[in-house]
């Protein structure tokens, strides 16, 4: 099994590429947010270890994590989101080191694992390859605008809070130029996996 590691910023057109290796390739796809994001609810591992370092008054009233307040507690302060990273991020790995082996039983010959965050956090040590997914800042705008319809001035924002291209391009084994036509996405991905 190839354990294959996909990266880039918001709009950068990552979610088609990962449909495209599951149709394509028969890929196995981890988005780690949601991975992340299941580990956190109540009676799972990460859910009380966060409440009993945060405070109880992170859970809302449905006894769930209030992943808005918690977000707005600890993107200021470094050391707090440190903290939730060292939380998160071993149990997120532990999941996927188990999701991988099962998958291998059932002969799956191609395993994606996807984040955003993969130059804040290491998880190279899983993946065989990194793909950096680029797309040019206009494109993304672009799209942005059109699927989410955000404005300009959260636009700004949220390019503003990604990492730099620099840091994408530092972890990654390939680039992939999503700024164009799909087609030529399509022969760069079956390049890279021949």
């Amino acid at each position: 099994m190839k354990v294959l590691g996909v990266t880039g910023g918001i709009g950068s057109g990552k979610s088609r590429v990962l449909r495209w290796l599951q149709e394509a390739y028969g890929a196995a796809v981890s988005p780690l947010d949601d991975v992340a994001r299941q580990l956190q609810k109540k009676g799972q591992p990460c859910f009380q270890q966060i409440v009993e370092e945060f405070g109880e008054d992170m859970a809302g009233k449905d006894g769930e994590l209030d992943r808005e307040k918690l977000a707005a507690f600890v993107f200021t302060d470094p050391e707090k989101l440190a903290l939730l990273n060292g939380i998160v991020h071993p149990l997120v790995k532990q999941w996927v080191r188990q999701d991988i082996s099962q998958k291998e039983k059932q002969q799956i010959r191609l395993y994606v694992v996807e984040s955003a965050l993969f130059p804040n956090v290491e998880y190279g040590d899983l993946c065989e390859e990194m793909w950096y997914i680029y797309a040019e800042e206009p494109v993304r705008c672009q799209r942005l605008r059109k699927s989410r319809g955000y404005s300009e001035e959260k636009l700004r924002g949220i390019l503003r809070a990604q990492p730099p291209e620099e840091a994408f391009r530092r972890i990654c084994t390939a680039v992939i130029d999503n700024s164009g036509d799909f087609e030529k996405t399509k022969e760069q991905i079956g390049e890279l996996l021949l």
